[in-house]
C-alpha cells in the first residue's frame, strides 16, 4: 500500500513544492526550474541556470551554450576537445581549430 501512496505522490509533487523529486530515480534532473526537474549542464534552456535559453546554433555542454561547429573544446559533440598540433618548430604547439563540428578539417 505504502508503494501506490510514493507513486501518487510522486507524481503529483512538483519540484517547487517538494525539491527531492529532482534527485529520485528516473528524474529528468537534478535541478528545479519552472516546477520541471532540468539538468542545467545539459538543458539548452536552462544552460546553467534557470531561464538562460542557448541560441538557435547553440548547445547547452557543462553549463555554458557552445557552437558545437566551432568550439575547440567541444567540436562536434560535448567535451570533444581537439589535441594540439606540432608545428615545424620544434617544442612548439598550435592550438588544433574546430571546422564544421571536425578538429583540424582544413
Amino acid at each position: 500500500m505504502a508503494g501506490k501512496y510514493n507513486q501518487r505522490m510522486a507524481i503529483s509533487a512538483t519540484c517547487d513544492k517538494v525539491p527531492r523529486v529532482c534527485v529520485a530515480r528516473g528524474s529528468t534532473g537534478p535541478d528545479c526550474c519552472n516546477k520541471k526537474c532540468v539538468d542545467t549542464w545539459s538543458d539548452r534552456n536552462n544552460c546553467g541556470r534557470c531561464g538562460k535559453k542557448c541560441k538557435y546554433s547553440e548547445t547547452c555542454c557543462d553549463g555554458n551554450c557552445v557552437n558545437l561547429r566551432f568550439d575547440e573544446y567541444h567540436c562536434g559533440r560535448c567535451n570533444n576537445r581537439c589535441s594540439s598540433r606540432k608545428s615545424s618548430k620544434k617544442k612548439n604547439y598550435k592550438p588544433s581549430s574546430c571546422s564544421y563540428g571536425m578538429c583540424n578539417y582544413a
